[in-house]
Parts: C-alpha cells; structure tokens; sequence
C-alpha cells in the first residue's frame, strides 16, 4: 500500500509540474522556486519507494525476511512520523492535505504492521538451518567506515547551520511549521537529517559486528547517501560552482566536496552490502567473520575447547600458546 501511495503522488507531482525534468530540478533545489509548482514529494520517496521493492522480494526469496521487515517498518514509521503535525497547518488546498494526512496515517499503519510482521515472523534458527546472513567482514568494515564517516559529516552540519541560519528558523527545521515550506507529504529536514545520522550510525555499527539488520539498514541508508550527492552534484553542475572552487570560501569549499563524497561513498556501500554476506554460517557450523560463531565472534557457551596435540601442554584460554621454553629462574 505505501508503494502505491507514493506512486500516486509521484504521479500527481509531474502532472502538476508538466514534466519529471520540473519535478528533478524542484528536488535538487536548481528551480527558480518563483516560478516553479511546489510538489508533495522529494528524493526521500523515491528512495522509500525502491526500499519497498527490495523488502518485497526479500520477504518472499531471502533467510533475513523477518530483519528487513523490521528495518523497512522503522524506518518509514520514522520519516513519515512528522507529517501528522505538520500537514495540517500546511499551506495547501484542504483536499490536498487531507489526501496527504490519509497517506500518512496509512504509511504510519503499515510501518507499524511491517515490525509486527517481522518480530512475529523471527524463530529461533534450526540446526543446521540457513541463518540471517550480515556483512561479511570486509564488507562490514568498508560499510562501518563509509556509513560513520557520512554520519559524522551530517550531523556537523546540523551543528554548524545555527550559526549560519536565521534564529527564527529553529524549532521549524526540526519539527516543521515556521517559516519553511515544506513538500506536502515529507518531514521537515531537520528531522530527516537526524534520522539519516541514526539510521547511518546503526547500521554502520551493525555491519562491522556482522548482525543481519545490518544489510537492509545499510542499503537504505546507502541509498540516502547516494541521493545526497545526486541532489548535491546537481547544484554543484547547474550552477557551475566547481569553475569558482578555488576562490570559494573553506565552509562552500567543505560543502562540495561533501556533496562528492556521497556520490561515491553511497553506490560502494549499496555494493558492498548487497551481496551476501559469506560471515554467518548454518547453526553448529565453521565460525564467524571474527573468530566464533557467536556475537563479535566470541564462542556461544557449552562450545567445545580445542583438542590439545598429544605430548603438548593445553594452551591456557585467553593467553595464547604455551612458551617454548621455561621462563630463567633468577
């Protein structure tokens, strides 16, 4: 149903601007806004919209259903949260805002009923079973590092613009209302960048432990990132900025080179995350990407010790091998 949602308005946004090419330019902030119809949507649904695709086919081919599921559900209960304050005081035809309010009490529903689908949905793994693959361990520490640089990058910003913006546009950029205008069925870009620095942090975490929700929270948030520096490289194009880098100013300098690092750091996380990870192995099999079959590759309890070769000390656990010789006596 979200899917369709979305569609609808996709469809209803181009109607109105005569084109996909108006609506692009709308997202990427290259529209002369005097002129330009305001459109209901932004690069978030589109990102949302092929997140549903993935979960889709997940859910009926793939061992980590239940997780993608769940990280599907979180996050659009996350970014379509907002619009219930704030289409209501939107400045749009009633029609309009109570189409938008219905599509957001539904998106919210489902978000909702794809958690409960999933944590319903997770059993304990049989033995000998396919168990949820995460990261492998390359894999999740290129993820860990690409994910967390571009959190920590996002969430600079977020410090830095109330030193640069108007007092008076905080709380809006938060929570909405204000003097911003925002699309129709999007969250105020406050928010949506706060859950962008969660949902990157999360997943980057996740993927260097090598846990299954780490794979479809990592490929949405690839997918945020890489929409980023689509959008970001746009203006950079349209507006020739990159002919006046030299003589820009250290913060436009920063700011362009962070659109440039989301266009390459987002399609190497969606690659690297996208194919299975080779780290966790059917129950009571070979160990895991860090040493052991269980969390961060310690061994589960109960898991037999090494055998000790015959006419040679056991080694001591956690102390590595004997010496190979006595320690002097003094």
């Amino acid at each position: 149903m979200p899917t369709l949602l979305i569609i609808a308005w996709l469809v209803r946004d181009i109607r109105a601007a005569e084109g996909p090419l108006a609506v692009w330019e709308y997202w990427s902030g290259t529209a002369d806004l005097r002129d330009a119809p305001r459109t209901t949507t932004s690069a978030t649904s589109l990102v949302l919209l092929l997140a549903y695709a993935a979960a889709a086919v997940a859910a009926l081919r793939s061992a980590s259903a239940a997780s993608v599921l769940i990280v599907t559900g979180v996050v659009t209960f996350a970014l379509r949260l907002p619009g219930v304050w704030t289409i209501s005081d939107a400045s749009a035809p009633e029609d309009l805002r109570d189409r938008a309010l219905l599509t957001t009490y539904v998106a919210l529903a489902a978000g909702l009923a794809l958690i409960v689908a999933g944590v319903a949905g997770r059993r304990p793994v049989p033995e000998g079973a396919e168990r949820p693959a995460g990261p492998g361990r390359g894999a999740g520490v290129a993820a860990f590092l690409l994910l967390g640089f571009q959190g920590v990058l996002v969430a600079a910003w977020e410090i830095r613009q109330p030193f640069v913006y108007p007092s008076d546009l905080y709380p809006g950029w938060f929570i909405g209302g204000g003097p911003l205008t925002l699309p129709l069925t999007e969250g105020p870009p406050g928010w949506v960048a706060v859950a962008h620095v969660l949902m990157f942090l999360v997943a980057a975490v996740g993927a260097v432990a090598g846990a299954a929700h780490a794979r479809p929270l990592g490929l949405i948030a690839g997918g945020f990132v890489l929409s980023s520096g689509v959008l970001g490289t746009a203006r950079i194009v349209h507006y020739e900025m990159y002919e006046q880098f030299i003589d820009m100013d250290i913060e436009a300098q920063l700011n362009m080179l962070t659109s440039i690092s989301s266009l390459v750091a987002g399609p190497i996380v969606i690659l690297v995350l996208a194919r299975k990870g080779a780290g966790r192995t059917p129950a009571g099999g070979a160990p895991g990407p860090w040493g052991g079959d269980g969390p961060w590759g310690v061994q589960p309890p109960g898991y037999p010790p090494p055998q000790a070769v015959p006419g040679q000390q056991p080694p001591v656990p956690g102390f590595g091998p004997p010496p190979s010789s006595p320690p002097p006596r003094w």
